[in-house]
């Protein structure tokens, strides 16, 4: 029996095994299934402190990851299959092997929904972004295109008019589903256009290297057409990486994991979450980072007690 183990692997997990291997408390990560989260496929990082020439998101993980293993951290690279509570702490299996621990930190993150297009995938990081306070900066005059009806896309899309010289939502509806409020920011900002009843089928652009364009389908009509633009963003949300304690622990309507306010335990002793598992606000790297730091030392204080 460990005193900790800490299921997931960005800056929230990263942070917490840094805090947790410096108090001693031997922690083990297991990576999971993406190593080092969301960050593996940003590719410029300019707003994490102390890096004032930016730095590339991939090399960031491969810095806090050493940093962890520096101070005694133990990493496995599989996937975790199940977690359970037992009598003094829980229980995990992973690719057939028990694992036991007295506390459980869980920092599996939140993966963006994507439109789910290869080309989306093969221009991730080259003008296809999920995430415009991460990416906006690189858009400056420059024209980009917003995917998606709801909060998510008119605050993406509102954000991206300090630098975009023009920013044009595509919906496939013929109506939002945004409060009322974020509509009316929308509407009334002179940067932003509305293109309605229209998906997405293809981002042009990836034998250059960089986006160029999309291609529309008319949601009415079938008919297809091409705009071109520099960016594109999927602003269709988030979905918290939340399956593996579904049923063990409280979560939110959306599935994000319930903390006690200002903290990061759970309703379940001696489990904590942090990072974008519990954070549907901030999602940024930063803040991560800050509430794993709280995970490991609220775990530590757990198993002083």
């Amino acid at each position: 029996m460990r005193d900790l183990i800490i299921i997931g692997s960005g800056p929230a997990g990263w942070t917490a095994a840094i805090y947790a291997a410096r108090a001693e408390l031997k922690p083990m990560v297991f990576e999971g299934a993406e190593p080092g989260g969301q960050l593996m496929t940003t590719t410029e990082v300019e707003n994490y402190p102390g890096f004032p020439k930016g730095i590339q998101g991939p090399e960031l993980m491969q810095l806090m990851k050493e940093q962890a293993v520096r101070f005694g951290t133990e990493i496995i690279s599989t996937r975790v299959e199940s977690l359970k509570k037992i009598d003094g702490g829980f229980e995990i299996i992973a690719e057939g092997k028990n694992y036991q621990s007295k506390t459980i930190i869980m920092s599996t993150g939140a993966s963006a929904r994507r439109l789910g297009l290869p080309s989306e995938k093969a221009l991730y990081g080259h003008g296809v972004s999920a995430c415009a306070t991460c990416d906006g900066f690189f858009f400056k005059d420059k024209k980009v295109v917003v995917v998606g009806g709801g909060d998510s896309a008119m605050e993406e899309s509102n954000f991206l008019t300090k630098f975009a010289s023009k920013v044009t939502i595509m919906h496939r509806r013929d109506q939002f589903r945004a409060s009322k409020i974020m509509q009316e920011r929308t509407f009334n900002n002179p940067k932003i256009d509305v293109v309605w009843n229209k998906e997405v089928i293809e981002v042009l652009g990836v034998e250059v290297g960089h986006v160029t364009g999309v291609r529309l389908r008319d949601t009415v009509t079938g008919g297809e057409s091409e705009v071109a633009t520099d960016g594109v963003f999927a602003a269709i949300g988030h979905e918290p990486n939340s399956s593996l304690i579904d049923g063990l622990v409280e979560l939110d309507e959306k599935k994000y994991v319930k903390t006690v306010e200002g903290t990061s335990k759970t309703n379940v002793p001696g489990l904590f979450a942090c990072g974008d598992l519990m954070d549907a606000r901030y999602r940024q790297a930063v803040t991560a980072a800050g509430t794993g730091c709280m995970a490991a030392l609220d775990a530590e204080r757990y198993l002083s007690h």
